[in-house]
Parts: structure tokens; C-alpha cells; sequence
């Protein structure tokens, strides 16, 4: 390892919760040094041309409602430093066979004109949640505590520990709302049927109303950037090229913070750590990966729903039905034959990602952990399905299997980029149940990444309060 300057606290990963840890300690008067493996920050927050010159795809993560909507994120002068949030007119478009589409609006009126019959029903679950989102984003984006706001994460918890497939069927009546609540739903990478598959629909829908789903101008790794230029601002350094495969790589300091999954602590950290603390970590559990694909397209994609044209996200898979069978099938083994699809098309919104004229494509679908199958056909069959010609606007594509994207990054243990399966029991208890669940046992050294509270998701949330906790042990006020 390069050799460092002293410094106060090491934070190790440059992802969004690394970058949000190492800004946390700054903000607090702490020296920090950010070590990041690759020759990039950004983790799974990056961008590049991956296609054709002059065609800006997103490497792994593309919308951002939580970015957006995160108490970490909104505290931060990230605007000052290059960070401009773009806001489709609609956050998601679900397109079905009868050549419609469902849309979730902005508006919670707006979108129960898509629903129908189930237009008061919708409202009467989400309206409560919409207006104290910024009450209840800082009880859900929070480790286990005592709830500032109990009543209201109460009506949240009673919808969220349910599966979606009966949330859906128990409160709705169309299949237009019930597909709109499965595909957000699916976002959670569990079977719909499985309990607290909900909770992640809900969170997600409820976002769109209270704050969007925005991409931002230039890229995901204008994300990034903007965090790494505050972080360096607060006087912060970052160390890129700089692996640490063990925790005796690094100097004494006051605090270490590892943006790193459990299985990856338990390689650096080896027999430092107390027996029942390594053997519980054994035991945490990796979900589905994700095959992906981005495109560079000669045209917008031209979808049988010109409503479609209006979302920056679009899923794609049908009813609900359809969408619970295809991610049953991927907890058994199996690589759906109709895959439920999640597609971005950010150029139609910030023309900067493409030549003039030309646009990209992003989208993904759930595979089994590790998988190495080619779901390209499978993808671009879905597509197809809602947008006939859409083939016909391939210039070029490039493609990742889920076994590709954790030697991409270490953090997708076999393409899982959620950090962990996110079930009831993990939700609760992630990485391991205890009272501060980013303190590994060592003295001074926390996990800071998804695999701890809240969980997956573009947040920094998870950084911010293994930081927090560091603090608080280090008796330091910020």
C-alpha cells in the first residue's frame, strides 16, 4: 500500500456511503483519507461511454428517488459542487398488452385518474405517507430506534411487513393498479409473495409523489463527483489505485470505516474478529444479481404508449401475476423466459448523454446469484413486446452478467447490488441483530456500506450513521 499521511480516520470504498461517512467525519473536524480500490470513485455510482463515443450510460445505477429524497444527501451543498437533479414530467411508466400505460405521476390526483375505480383507494394508502415523508424518511432511512413519530411509521409498517401480492389484491380491484404496485415492488429483488415485499413499493411510490425520481445532468457519476468535490473541500483526501486486502494494511488511526459487505470483512479483518461475530456474519445472506444492458439507439424508443415517452423509468412485465411468476422463478434457480425488466431512458430528458439526435437506454433484469446466462434476448423481447421496431434502434450495446459485475465490483457479491437480501429478518437485523449494527467488535472499525441500516439504495444513509456511531464513540459532537 501507498504510504499514507497521518490522518485521523480511513475510510475504505468509495461508493455513495463511503463518500457520505467520510464527509460526515470531516464536517466533524476529523482528518479523513478516503482508500478506494479502483482507479475511479464511485463505486456503483459512476458513468461512462460504454457503447459508441459521445453515448454517457450509466455503469449501475440511473434514477434516484432516494438520492433525491435522502436526509443525508438533502443536507449537503451538493448543487454548489456540479450536482443538478433533472425531474422527468412522470417518475414511471408501466406499460400493459392493451397498448396503455399506467402511469405514477407527481400528482397523487393525477395518477388516481390512471387507476379507475381504484383511484380513492390508492389515495387513502398514500396521501398520509406522502405528506410526512420527511418525518418518516428519517424514521425508515434510520437504524432500529425509538420512533420520533410512532403513529406514522405504525400506519407504514402495517402495509410494509405484508407481501405485496396481498397488499395489491387486498386493496385494489384493477389489474392497472396492481401491476403499478408490483412493479415497484419488484425493485425489493424478493418473491412477491414473500412478507416486507411491499415495504419497498411503498417507499418507492410514496417518493415519486413527495420528491421524484430524478436522474442527474451528465450522469451518475456527477453524483459522485459532486460528493468527493465537498468531501475534498472539507479538506478530506482520496487515495484511488489503493486495494486493502487486510487490516493490517493500515496505520493506526482513530477510526476505520469499510464500505465493504460482510463476506469482505471477514477476509480483511480474518480471526481479528469475535468468534460469534464472524460466525453470524457467515451466515448473512447475498440475494439475486442483476444481467444488464445498455444501448446506444439511433431514435427514441418508440413505445406503443406515448405516455411512456413522458417517465424516465419504464417496467416492463405485464400484471402482477406475470411479474410475481418471473420473480418466483429466479429464487428457484431459473432465468425467466419473460423477465420483469426495469428500463431508464434519461436522454429523452437531458440530452447531454447522447449525440444530437440519438439517444441510450439502460435496463436490467433480476438473475440468479452468480448467473453467467445472456438475457439479452430475453430483454430486448420485453422491450419489443411494448415498443415494436425497438431493435431496429440498436447502434450498439454492452453487456453484464451478474458473475461480471462483482468482479466489476467486489461490493455485488454475485450481482447482488443491494448488498444483501433485503427480508424482514435482514431488514431488522443487517448485517447482524445488535444495538449499534455498524460496530464490528474491533476497536474503532465499522461496516458503513448497504449491508447495514437502511439497506440497499443510493442514499449515503448507511455511511451517515456508521459515522454518527464512530463519533459518538470517538465522544465527538458535530
Amino acid at each position: 500500500m501507498k504510504s499514507l499521511q497521518p490522518t485521523d480516520a480511513i475510510v475504505v470504498g468509495s461508493g455513495p456511503n463511503g463518500l457520505a461517512a467520510g464527509i460526515e467525519l470531516a464536517r466533524a473536524g476529523l482528518s479523513v483519507t478516503l482508500l478506494e480500490g479502483e482507479d475511479r470513485i464511485g463505486g456503483g455510482v459512476r458513468s461512462a461511454e460504454l457503447t459508441l463515443p459521445g453515448f454517457t450510460h450509466d455503469v449501475c445505477s440511473a434514477v434516484y428517488p432516494l438520492g433525491v429524497g435522502s436526509p443525508c444527501f438533502s443536507s449537503l451543498p451538493l448543487a454548489d459542487h456540479g450536482l443538478e437533479w433533472i425531474h422527468p414530467p412522470a417518475p414511471l411508466a408501466h406499460p400493459l398488452d392493451d397498448g396503455s400505460a399506467v402511469l405514477l405521476e407527481r400528482s397523487l390526483v393525477e395518477t388516481g385518474i390512471n387507476l379507475g375505480r381504484d383511484s380513492a383507494a390508492y389515495q387513502e394508502l398514500m396521501r398520509p405517507l406522502v405528506d410526512g415523508w420527511p418525518q418518516l424518511g428519517g424514521e425508515i432511512l434510520a437504524p432500529p430506534h425509538v420512533p420520533r413519530h410512532p403513529l406514522l411509521l405504525a400506519r407504514f409498517a402495517r402495509h410494509a411487513v405484508r407481501s405485496a401480492e396481498s397488499l395489491a389484491n387486498s386493496r385494489f380491484t384493477c389489474q392497472r393498479t396492481r401491476a403499478l404496485l408490483a412493479g415497484m415492488a419488484a425493485h425489493s429483488f424478493l418473491p412477491l409473495d414473500r412478507p416486507a415485499s411491499a415495504a419497498v413499493g411503498l417507499v418507492l411510490g410514496l417518493l415519486g409523489h413527495a420528491v421524484g425520481w430524478p436522474v442527474p445532468r451528465g450522469g451518475a457519476g456527477r453524483i459522485s463527483g459532486a460528493l468527493e468535490a465537498y468531501f475534498l473541500s472539507l479538506g478530506g483526501r482520496v487515495e484511488t489505485g489503493t486495494p486493502v486486502r487486510s487490516l493490517d494494511q493500515l496505520p493506526q488511526t482513530r477510526a476505520v470505516l469499510l464500505d465493504l459487505t460482510p463476506r469482505q470483512l471477514l477476509r480483511i479483518a480474518g480471526d481479528r474478529l469475535n468468534g460469534n461475530y464472524r460466525k453470524r456474519l457467515k451466515r448473512y445472506r447475498y440475494g439475486p444479481g442483476v444481467y444488464k444492458i445498455d444501448w446506444a439507439l439511433s431514435g427514441p424508443i418508440p413505445w406503443k404508449s406515448v405516455d411512456c415517452a413522458r417517465a424516465g423509468t419504464v417496467h416492463i412485465g405485464g400484471t402482477l401475476e406475470e411479474i410475481a411468476v418471473a420473480e418466483r422463478e429466479i429464487w428457484r434457480g431459473g432465468h425467466p423466459e419473460r423477465p420483469f425488466v426495469l428500463l431508464a431512458q434519461q436522454s429523452l430528458f437531458d440530452p447531454s448523454r447522447a449525440p444530437d439526435g440519438m439517444h441510450t437506454g439502460w435496463a436490467y433484469c433480476h438473475v440468479p446469484s452468480g448467473s453467467t446466462v445472456d438475457m439479452t434476448e430475453a430483454i430486448e423481447s420485453q422491450v419489443e413486446r411494448f415498443a415494436p421496431g425497438f431493435r431496429d434502434l440498436i447502434l450498439e450495446r454492452c453487456t453484464r452478467t451478474a458473475a461480471e459485475y462483482q468482479l466489476y465490483n467486489p461490493n455485488f457479491i454475485g450481482g447482488d447490488i443491494n448488498g444483501g437480501v433485503q427480508d424482514l429478518a435482514q431488514i431488522l437485523g443487517r448485517p447482524v441483530l445488535k444495538p449499534d449494527p455498524y460496530a464490528t467488535g474491533l476497536d474503532g472499525v465499522y461496516l458503513c456500506s448497504s449491508s447495514t441500516p437502511p439497506g440497499g439504495g443510493v442514499h449515503g444513509m448507511c455511511g451517515y450513521h456508521a459515522a454518527r456511531s464512530a463519533l459518538r464513540n470517538l465522544k465527538i459532537e458535530s
